[in-house]
């Protein structure tokens, strides 16, 4: 049955938006096709990013190089306990780019919309020195160090919210379609992809 409220604006469908999956592959292996290890992704990150901050006080001095970033329509930003949220141009277009071929490709194969969650981004020395008390597989030569890398969650999505009631899109789904689009990303040279199975992340550098 369907059912329509009804105001000065006129009528809105408020019946549930279902999905109509279609065309959903993925990868055939996650870590074979996201194996993009630390020192691959770090001569990237040093090539086209900032020289490492020690504080994140020094960063202020860089602003001119990065691009401050946002939640958006594209992605939005998780609590960044250990990271600020700047990238170099190069790749703040790159998350960009990535949040909205998801967005495009949830559409194409009848899921209903889902924003990425961005969980780290660049890192001070200081931020690294912190973290390794916590998490002892954190790198003291990390790429985040140069504002050209992100870590994008595939455990966690953020559903869009619209004037209907949707129907959720289960995580294993979203990262199977995620993983489409990074795996196009990588085969176009464009970045790095590590597949972090502990952290629940892609850790991607552009490039």
């Amino acid at each position: 049955m369907l059912l329509l409220i009804c105001g000065l604006s006129g009528c809105k469908d408020k019946t549930l938006k279902l999905n109509h999956p279609k065309n959903i592959r993925g990868v055939i292996s996650y870590k074979r096709s996201f194996g993009d290890l630390n020192d691959l992704q770090l001569i990237a990150a040093q090539s086209i990013g900032i020289r490492p901050a020690s504080s994140r006080k020094a960063v202020e001095a860089m602003k001119g190089k990065l691009i401050h970033l946002e939640d958006n329509e594209y992605y939005i930003l998780d609590s960044l306990t250990h990271s600020l949220p700047y990238l170099v141009p190069k790749a703040s277009e790159l998350l960009t780019h990535i949040g909205s071929n998801f967005l495009d490709s949830l559409k194409a194969k009848g899921l209903n919309p889902n924003e990425i969650i961005v969980t780290s981004v660049l890192r001070t020395l200081d931020d690294v020195r912190k973290l390794r008390h916590h998490n002892g597989n954190a790198s003291e030569k990390s790429a985040h160090f140069y504002g050209t890398t992100f870590d994008v969650s595939w455990k966690r999505f953020e559903k869009v919210e619209e004037d209907r009631p949707m129907q959720d899109v289960s995580s294993d789904t979203l990262k199977l379609v995620l993983s489409e689009v990074l795996r196009d990303f990588r085969k176009a040279n464009k970045c790095y992809v590590k597949y972090e199975l502990k952290q629940g992340c892609f850790h991607i550098t552009a490039r």
